[in-house]
């Protein structure tokens, strides 16, 4: 029997012939292409580099072309929609008539016609305003899509009895003007961080002319006894048996993780945030390190590849951002990031990393915040490094090390390796190790407690995203197999928190839309359990066509996005005219 197909009971297989086509190629031209953020790489394995890196090939003598493969993000994708800045109403005007100011700006690129935007405006998606629902006050105002809440009838913005407007911020804003201006001038002050990263690129100068037999040099003598973390000096997080949602590109965003921590989840870490954006004050890259009040145990990734960049990203989100600990990604397989000496790359960089991690790590005990690792197995299959690297993350005071059991180069196509994870684990003596891969049920959790029980606990991914409730599954120890309006209600309550975060005006909606079809196009892997006939459904296993027990189930099945679409209408109403959604992760591997 094939063990990459998950089988269904043979009520609910539809034939192939009449199954839905796949979704359309993204378009090689027209429209608008979709830039990522400054510093944040936008490619996958196959996006070409204007020059090859010094971590290219890999020493096998095959070029770039020879190993493209169908696999990593979509790429040229047009942006499912855009609003034109001369339709947007200037910030001067979002509560009405009742505070109509002058704009300060002579050349604002806004419009300043309230009459005319209004008129243009497009109609109200429903008759509930969440944010007004919850804060009592909606600081969009003229522009939010459920304006019809909190207007009357002169286009005055209401203002519910007891709410100031000076509590209209909804999110508080880690970097504000005069640190982002800082910043840009690069006026911030970083001398601790360099301390840290000169005396331990000392110390491992120091040690190098000690084992090549060379005279000590004459001066006063290393505090490296004092530099050293101790291991009670690290340990401030409980971090036994906790169930950790891992940092996710795109989808690991804050309303998502909301609704991960509804279902039980312990730890949350923000997306991948790239250390020179952040030094530099890009508003994208900050954005990721803002926490909701309800994840009581949150830490922010980075991606650095020097122990300077990294300690300067640390020792900025430690001083500006509400964090518990930051954690180094040494996994990330995107070229662009692998050919500057980022992610995996440090696997083969030792020195570097032992900088690295010696520098974060003891500045950030400065600040009562811990440094933890994640990192896959090795760069290559077949040529695992981790095993070595492991107890020397102990030794240079990384508080936790997360191991993702699969290289580089295997990225999702291959099982994760539990027997190797335990292997790793079991070189360490007291620092917390978690294993990370092909979570998606309580069964697969026991399996791997079961095959590596040195573990402190499990990170889950992409089973998260597929089912987010997985995490109310291990705690409970049984399936769940949660009915379409169910799954609807926890998209709705999804939306509403991508409104409170990105806005409920035409921009945050269309954001909340994008973000929540790309979540779809991990969602719709989902086979209810049902519906299985032989459970549970394993990660990697492509079910066969099938259909829902109701039209609505089926309709969340389906592969196309064109569907998905579908389903964001019934939450955020008709997409404007041009919408066209081209999911941004394509997956080789289920």
């Amino acid at each position: 029997m094939d063990e990459t197909v998950c089988y269904i009971k043979k009520e609910f297989v539809v034939p192939r012939e009449s199954t839905v086509p796949e979704p359309a190629a993204p378009p090689t031209s027209g429209g608008q292409d979709y830039d990522p953020p400054p510093g944040k790489p936008e490619g996958g394995d196959d996006e070409p580099s204007a020059k090859k890196g010094r971590f290219e090939n890999g020493g096998d003598g095959k070029s770039k072309q020879q190993k493209k493969r169908n696999r990593g993000q979509n790429k040229n994708r047009a942006l499912p929609f855009k609003e034109q800045d001369d339709v947007r109403l200037c910030k001067t005007l979002l509560d009405g008539n009742a505070e109509l100011g002058k704009c300060s700006k002579e050349r604002c690129r806004f419009s300043h016609d309230l009459e005319k935007f209004v008129q243009l405006k497009p109609k109200d998606i429903g008759e509930t305003c969440y944010i007004y629902s919850l804060k009592g006050y909606c600081n969009f105002g003229v522009t939010c899509r459920f304006a019809g809440a909190h207007l009357d009838e002169n286009l005055n913005n209401k203002i519910a009895e007891g709410i100031s407007r000076e509590d209209k911020n909804l999110v508080s804003m880690c970097l504000g003007f005069e640190l982002q201006n800082t910043l840009r001038k690069k006026k911030y002050d970083f001398k601790k961080s360099n301390q840290y990263v000169s005396k331990f690129e000392q110390l491992q100068k120091e040690a190098k002319e000690k084992a090549e037999g060379q005279e000590a040099r004459i001066g006063a003598c290393s505090d490296e006894d004092v530099i050293k973390l101790q291991s009670a000096e690290r340990k401030k997080i409980n971090f036994q048996d906790k169930l950790y949602l891992s940092p996710l590109t795109t989808v690991g965003n804050l309303p998502f993780r909301r609704i991960c921590k509804e279902y039980g989840v312990d730890i949350t870490c923000g997306e991948m945030a790239c250390s020179v954006p952040i030094i530099n004050g890009m508003m994208q890259e900050w954005a990721l390190t803002k926490r909701h009040p309800s994840e009581d145990l949150f830490g922010v990734q980075i991606c650095g590849y020097s122990g300077k960049l990294a300690a300067y990203a640390s020792q900025l989100i430690a001083e500006n951002a509400d964090v518990d600990f930051v954690d180094i990604n040494l996994g990330c397989p995107i070229e662009l990031i692998f050919n500057q000496g980022g992610g995996s790359a440090l696997l083969r960089r030792e020195k570097v990393l032992e900088v690295l991690v010696q520098s974060c790590s003891r500045l950030l005990a400065d600040y009562g915040k811990e440094f933890t690792v994640k990192t896959r197995t090795g760069v290559y299959a077949g040529k695992n490094v981790a095993h070595e690297l492991v107890p020397k993350f102990e030794e240079w005071g990384a508080s936790l090390v997360t191991i993702h059991g699969r290289t580089k180069e295997q990225r999702y196509t291959k099982r994760a390796d539990w027997n190797y994870i335990r292997q790793c684990a079991q070189t360490v003596k007291s620092v917390p190790i978690y294993g990370n891969g092909d979570i998606f049920s309580y069964e697969d959790y026991a399996e791997a407690k079961k095959c590596a029980p040195e573990l402190a606990g499990v990170m889950i991914g992409r089973g998260a995203l597929v089912k987010p409730w997985i995490f109310q599954e291990i705690k409970e120890q049984k399936a769940l197999d949660p009915s379409s309006s169910e799954r609807m209600e926890m998209l709705k309550r999804y939306v509403n928190y991508g409104l409170e975060h990105w806005g409920s005006d035409t921009k945050g909606v269309e954001n909340t839309r994008r973000f929540l079809l790309e979540w779809q196009s991990f969602l719709h892997r989902y086979v209810p359990y049902g519906l299985l006939e032989r459970p549970p459904q394993r990660i990697n296993q492509r079910p066969e066509p099938f259909r829902g027990r109701d039209d609505l189930e089926t309709l969340m099945a389906s592969p196309n996005s064109s569907d998905w679409v579908k389903l964001s209408e019934m939450l955020l109403g008709p997409v404007p005219d041009g919408f066209n959604f081209v999911p941004k992760h394509k997956a080789n591997s289920y």
